[in-house]
This record gives structure tokens, sequence and C-alpha cells, in this order.
């Protein structure tokens, strides 16, 4: 008997993970436009010529606000399915969920009390 006798199917998982991005891959190289007009090479805006670089420099409380949105938003994937399954879980899983809460309640007021949502 071998000893990694249930591990075939997770082996063949892998070597299907590993060859369908290849094949995808090799298909695209094969199959795209050998040679690009100058034209293609251009930024498009909207039919217009390009003015200017394309490296601008975006303000930095973009990225705050985005990063802000990126903590509330996970925030909402977690407490869905506590949400959704309230009922089952009990007093435990409430309590943990209002620390949950709480950590994240007092991440937004330092992040107020910084100034990193303020728009000026």
């Amino acid at each position: 008997m071998f000893v990694l006798s249930g591990y075939e199917y997770l082996l063949g998982f892998f070597i299907i993970c590993s060859l369908v991005p290849a094949l995808a891959l090799s298909a695209s190289k094969l199959l795209r436009p050998s040679g690009y007009a100058p034209e293609r090479r251009t930024t498009y805006e909207s039919g217009m010529e390009p003015i200017g670089g394309a490296w601008i420099q975006f303000n930095i409380r973009y990225y705050m606000f985005a990063l802000v949105f990126v903590v509330f938003d996970v925030e909402t994937v977690f407490l869905y399915p506590w949400a959704v399954a309230f009922h089952r879980l009990g007093l435990l899983a409430f309590i943990e969920a209002l620390v949950f809460i709480a950590i994240l309640v007092v991440a937004l007021v330092y992040a107020w009390r910084k100034g990193a949502l303020e728009w000026s």
C-alpha cells in the first residue's frame, strides 16, 4: 500500500492549476498580432491627443481615503457571515463581534483625530 495514496487528486489539481495558465499564455502569444502600429502605443484619452506625461502626482489623501475604505469594507465582509448566523451563535459570538467593532471604532477615531479623513 502506497503511503500517499489519497493525494493523487491533489497532485492532479496542482498539475491542472499549472497547465491552465501556461496554456492560456501560450495561446495568447500565438494568436496575438505580431506587430503594432505606432498609434497603438500611445495613451488613449477619449480620442484626443494626449497632453503631457502620464506620470503625475496624486494627493496622498486619495490613498488615505482608499485605505480607510478598504478597512471598513473588509469589516463588512467579516461581519456579514456573523449576521447571517447570528441566531445560532449565541452570546459569546455577540460579545466577540462587539469587541471587533470596538477595535474598528477606535481605529476610525484615531484616523479622524490624525486628520486622515479631512479634505482641504
